[in-house]
């Protein structure tokens, strides 16, 4: 299962010209904030990728193991030339079990110019959330370390309501233990 995701020129602002200068600064990073994600599932809850990173969705397939990386890099695959680091969401975010199965995919991603691959249990689809959609990320403890969540996703369809930890993807991958993306780039 290959699935290519078409490149699409980013949303162009839509924030007038005459901003006003008490503008929450919520309100800033919600303006500055993707409208369309990827939704996928890791366990039991599902998150949602900026759209625009994605390059293609891939079947699973066993990795090159790479010694000494932590567990949660799984190692790298040949794509068309590209040697890609596949790193398992499941376990970089704790999730309980991370079992492969026939819906298991890598979501292949382009962040900070680098190509990446991130195993995930499945993909759902493409959703677009305006602006109300989007709540701010709960506080948390110090010990929840939620810095790669930019927001929560409030999805209603009829009665039904559901959640979608919306994922800050550069953030997440960047970081000492991760070592994929060049920190000096921030």
């Amino acid at each position: 299962m290959n699935m290519v995701v078409e490149d699409r020129p980013a949303p162009a602002a839509s924030a007038p010209a005459t901003a006003a200068p008490s503008a929450a600064p919520v309100t800033r990073a919600r303006a500055a904030m993707p409208n369309e994600f990827l939704s996928f599932r890791l366990g039991g809850e599902e998150y949602g990728i900026d759209i625009l990173r994605v390059q293609e969705i891939r079947s699973y397939e066993a990795p090159t193991r790479i010694a000494n990386a932590p567990d949660f890099i799984k190692g790298v695959v040949n794509l068309r030339g590209v040697i890609v680091p596949i790193v398992d969401l499941r376990l970089k975010l704790g999730c309980a079990t991370a079992e492969y199965t026939d819906l298991t995919v890598v979501i292949v991603l382009s962040v900070r110019g680098r190509v990446i691959g991130a195993v995930v249990d499945s993909v759902s689809d493409v959703v677009a959330l305006g602006a109300d959609s989007i709540k701010p990320v709960p506080e948390m403890s110090a010990s929840v370390d939620a810095g790669y969540i930019m927001g929560m996703g409030c999805i209603k369809n009829g009665e039904d309501e559901r959640m979608l930890i919306l994922t800050d993807i550069e953030a997440l991958m960047s970081g000492g233990e991760m070592g994929l993306l060049d920190d000096a780039l921030n």
